[in-house]
């Protein structure tokens, strides 16, 4: 969600090279990203001032459900927040969750492709991240609440490896829980909070040209266990990150979750 759409999309286009089209989706403008080659990757939504309380910026990771309504009472009956919904958005049904250590997230019941997270190109989605207080209590949470144990181990597995705990959807790894010393701040770069990563071709050259275009820099580009990565913020105060593609990578676990 961002409070200038106009200014999300010159910023994101000039970083990540996408191409914007509108759609109905909600209430409001709201414009869904493609990558080259015209593949569909996030959705961008212009947020309005309620109670004349602006709302932040902020990307949201959304988690598919067969039934919001389901994984809505799930997520109360975890110790969980269904701040809004579920209710009916576009083409299906949404709902704004957090978990119990404030975590905020989306529950999507609707049309999905393959195209969302298929090949992880320059501009996708590559990989998410929970920075939380305890992995394995936050592990058994999203587990329980969207079924992870109880499919096959063959399309969905959960292990410990990098200091994280991993999940593997169809034998590729797409998110990690990561647990340390975080308690609830006002710092969204503090707070427990998912944060998405996007795939680019070089970390460093990424982080530079969004200083340039008016964002900025939060953490440098450092190497980690999958891959260089950096976290940067928006000209709005947006907060993501990026990682690089790797052709090669020096293990299978790496190789996993590598981009390109």
């Amino acid at each position: 969600m961002a409070a200038d759409l106009d200014r999300a999309h010159t910023f994101y286009g000039e970083l990540f090279g996408w191409a914007f089209r509108p759609t109905r989706q909600g209430h409001g403008r709201y414009t869904i990203a493609y990558t080259e080659g015209g593949v569909p990757t996030v959705g961008i939504g212009a947020s309005s001032p309620s109670a004349g309380v602006t709302l932040p910026v902020i990307w949201t990771t959304y988690f598919a459900a067969d039934s919001a309504d389901e994984v809505a009472s799930r997520v109360q009956e975890r110790g969980g927040t269904v701040a809004v919904g579920p209710l009916e958005f576009g083409s299906g049904r949404v709902a704004w969750a957090a978990d119990p250590d404030g975590a905020n997230f989306g529950i999507w019941e609707g049309d999905l492709t393959s195209a969302w997270w298929g090949e992880r190109r320059p501009g996708a989605p590559v990989w998410l991240e929970l920075r939380t207080r305890d992995a394995f209590e936050a592990a058994l949470f999203y587990g329980q609440v969207f079924g992870w144990d109880s499919q096959q181990r063959e399309r969905c597995d959960v292990r410990f490896e990098h200091d994280r705990v991993v999940l593997h959807i169809d034998g590729k790894a797409v998110a990690g829980l990561r647990g340390g010393a975080i308690e609830a701040a006002p710092d969204p770069n503090v707070r427990p909070r998912w944060r998405v990563y996007f795939c680019v071709k070089d970390v460093d050259e990424v982080a530079e040209r969004a200083a340039e275009l008016g964002g900025g820099i939060l953490s440098p580009p450092a190497d980690t266990p999958y891959g260089r990565v950096a976290a940067l913020r928006d000209p709005e105060g947006g907060i993501f990150n990026v990682a690089a593609v790797r052709k090669e990578a020096a293990d299978g676990e790496s190789a996993s979750v590598a981009c390109g």
